[in-house]
């Protein structure tokens, strides 16, 4: 039963939660919208849990599912770009053991979050194809839109962040953060709403808005950097721009952008942070 809570727990840290029950909805969320990427995401977590326990890692860290998580997104990231074959199923088992190594390594220098899953997966997805010749995965085009539909796009922002094109699958995940976390879930609401609103501001088109392509990063970055503090939204605002500029940025030069910006934007936004705490102590 511990073991299940870990994997559960492993869940949940995606978004940051360590909440075995918000981590049993994220899952019940990716199996309504597929039986495969619910799979993915349990042998993804279970991979890199195993694999931090036998390595001998943080038994804190381990209990708290913060090596489960970015096995989690690999596992399901490889079966949303490739077919299930041996050969995917294998980087799959590989990718989910090496983001716990990385994972470990990064955790030393900088905070984390997800890099360990994007480094990792963009090597497998660029070695797979390049390399090994597997055929890349592209999800059906959206038919064209011409309207913003802001309960779409919301909805679906949630569910992107662990790869989901499902609105009913986003709003599963909006419970799960308002069971564990409710200022978490205010501050994810505002996102995803004002990620969708600045990449139509930003010229994005109205399918990727609304297909939620513009609002799950920031989702991200809001609940990363969430707090009570008044100045806290003044940030997380910042971030939600500069998140958006990255991934329409990125997605221009044909780079699958996963969950980049966010990495990249929240340590920006970190730093900064650090900068500003390190003035006001000179000047004090």
């Amino acid at each position: 039963m511990k073991f299940i809570e870990i994997i559960l727990r492993g869940v949940g840290q995606v978004m940051f939660q360590n909440n075995y029950f918000s981590g049993l909805l994220f899952l019940i969320g990716i199996f309504y919208n597929s039986w495969l990427f619910g799979l993915a995401a349990i042998a993804g977590t279970i991979i890199s849990t195993v694999s931090a326990q036998i390595l001998n890692y943080s038994k804190e860290d381990i209990k708290n599912g913060l090596f489960g998580f970015n096995g989690a997104l690999t596992g399901i990231a490889i079966l949303v770009f490739f077919e299930p074959t041996l050969g995917s199923i294998v980087a799959l088992i590989v990718g989910s053991l090496v983001s716990t190594v990385v994972m470990n390594f990064l955790k030393k220098i900088v905070p984390p979050f997800t890099a360990p899953f994007v480094l990792v997966t963009w090597i497998l997805i660029y070695s797979l194809v390049y390399i090994f010749k597997f055929p890349l995965e592209t999800e059906p085009s959206s038919a064209i839109d011409y309207s913003f539909q802001i309960i779409e796009s919301s909805g679906k922002s949630f569910g992107q962040v662990m790869f989901q094109n499902n609105a009913v699958t986003g709003f599963l995940f909006l419970v799960a953060l308002l069971i564990n976390d409710k200022l978490a879930a205010l501050y994810a609401v505002y996102a995803a709403v004002a990620g969708s609103l600045f990449g139509w501001l930003f010229s994005a088109s109205f399918s990727s808005i609304n297909d939620g392509l513009m609002g799950y990063n920031a989702i991200l970055c809001a609940i990363a950097l969430g707090g009570t503090r008044k100045k806290d939204l003044v940030w997380i605002t910042f971030a939600i721009i500069l998140s958006t500029l990255v991934q329409i940025g990125l997605g221009k030069t044909g780079i699958i952008t996963l969950t980049a910006p966010f990495v990249l934007t929240t340590w920006i936004v970190l730093g900064l942070k650090e900068l500003e705490e390190r003035k006001k102590k000179i000047a004090n």
